[in-house]
């Protein structure tokens, strides 16, 4: 396998102070070991990260951002989703 055939990875990161991973790029790499240690080397250079996830972007699914109406809208007629209504304690200032 050529360099140019290797595949796409998506890279997430999960921080010390985080609870959760976050995407924070894409490399090329020809397997799931070899793209961690890319990954570690490429995004976590200050030693900001405490776990690596690395995902072959072939394997993501995603929905399409013009049909982004008719997959969200039906939450929009769901308005106990929505804390609009509720009284927060002035305790609760960044909720």
């Amino acid at each position: 396998m050529n360099k140019k055939n290797w595949p796409l990875w998506e890279v997430f990161i999960r921080s010390k102070q985080g609870l959760s991973h976050k995407h924070v790029g894409s490399l090329h790499a020809t397997d799931e070991e070899m793209a961690i240690e890319n990954a570690r080397d490429v995004y976590t250079r200050r030693s900001e990260g405490v776990s690596i996830w690395v995902v072959e972007s072939k394997n993501i699914t995603a929905s399409n951002p013009e049909e982004n109406g008719e997959l969200f809208e039906p939450a929009q007629d769901k308005i106990y989703r929505h804390p609009t209504f509720y009284e927060l304690p002035n305790e609760l200032k960044h909720i």
